[in-house]
């Protein structure tokens, strides 16, 4: 065989990509004193992580629930046709927080943070298209619609000083962007979600439920999530923990909630935490009409949205979910989720002030 300085090169760069892909990742996990770890103790589930409010499927009651009538249009949402392909164009003040977090929504669930004290923060971080195999079933049975994919340039990814991940479900958590980021930014998980970062020398902290750690002069806080996680296809749900963060710096907090249900955890963040300055909140794929109910188990519709953020007591909320990017799973249409909040917090009176961003959309609070 005659090597030739192409196939040379092309040989050394795949034995050095091999290389660092075998390059084992530095993992700490960290549990505090007031942590809250659930798992099932016995029998053929044992070790299994559970929702801290478990109420059987059906049971649950709701604060506020929409009967009928849920999406009517909006004069602030232009839309190609109903609740399908829109923009949000509504005139909305900035709440002067003086928090120093600037938020910029990069669809779906994924959010870039700007810190008070200089830091970049990402939170579940999916570019492009999805990981193998979820992106050759979509383009395959066509059931997943993604048309516009919002990316970062390649200084804005090596600017990253930390990656704060929910969980290991498609749409938040992505082989593919981690290798993009890198290795300079630290990665922060919930308990057992290392083992399912891929090797490459990348630094992560486990972290339990109410457990926080410093970065600079911020606490990174793992908080509770009414969800649940699976990544594989046979065999792994629940074996690693989800939830949300709350960033706090100098007295002022900010809040993504990851996926959630509606569930008693949102008093208890509140009342550890007070009342939260930004909240990041979750208002679709709640939709469903045969299994409305385990849909809305585990995604919070807008009113539960609305509910849940007066008791968190947020000073502003900024809905996601929704979008000409979303993965439309579980939803009527692109931004049905957001009709549906506009309405509701008429017909609640909710006094949250809402902060609307379009796909790509930044805001300083």
């Amino acid at each position: 065989m005659k090597l030739t300085l192409g196939s040379l090169g092309l040989l050394l760069g795949s034995a050095l990509l091999l290389q660092a892909c075998s390059t084992p990742n530095t993992v700490q996990q960290l549990i505090s004193e007031q942590a809250v770890i659930v798992q099932v103790k016995e029998g053929k589930y044992q070790g299994r992580y559970r929702n801290q409010y478990r109420i059987r499927l059906g049971e649950r009651e709701y604060p506020v629930s929409c009967e009928e009538d849920c999406y009517p249009a909006h004069p602030a949402v232009a839309c190609q046709s109903h609740g399908e392909n829109c923009q949000y164009n509504g005139e909305q003040p900035v709440p002067e927080l003086g928090s120093g977090f600037a938020v910029h929504w990069l669809g779906h669930a994924s959010f870039l943070v700007k810190t008070p004290d200089g830091q970049q923060l990402l939170f579940d971080p999916v570019f492009g298209q999805f990981d193998w195999p979820v992106n050759w079933a979509s383009h395959l049975v066509g059931i997943i619609k993604r048309p516009y994919t919002p990316s970062l340039s390649a200084e804005q990814l090596a600017a990253t000083d930390a990656v704060l991940y929910s969980h290991l479900h498609y749409d938040h958590f992505s082989h593919a962007a981690i290798r993009q980021i890198g290795t300079e930014a630290r990665y922060y998980v919930p308990l057992g979600m290392a083992d399912y970062l891929p090797k490459g020398g990348y630094q992560v902290l486990e972290k339990a439920w109410y457990t926080g750690s410093e970065l600079g002069e911020l606490t990174l806080h793992l908080v509770p999530a009414h969800h649940f996680n699976s990544r594989r296809l046979f065999n792994d749900d629940d074996r690693a923990k989800w939830g949300g963060w709350v960033v706090e710096h100098q007295g002022h907090t900010l809040f993504f909630a990851g996926d959630t249900g509606y569930s008693e955890h949102f008093r208890d963040i509140q009342q550890r935490y007070g009342d939260i300055d930004i909240c990041l909140l979750p208002i679709a794929s709640y939709h469903h009409e045969e299994h409305s109910d385990w849909y809305r188990n585990v995604h919070t519709t807008p009113e539960d949205a609305l509910v849940a953020a007066e008791e968190l007591g947020c000073k502003v909320m900024i809905p996601w979910g929704y979008g000409n990017a979303s993965w439309q799973m579980g939803d009527i249409s692109s931004h049905s989720p957001l009709l549906r909040l506009l309405h509701m917090q008429q017909q609640m009176q909710s006094t949250v002030p809402l902060h609307i961003l379009n796909e790509g959309e930044s805001v300083a609070l």
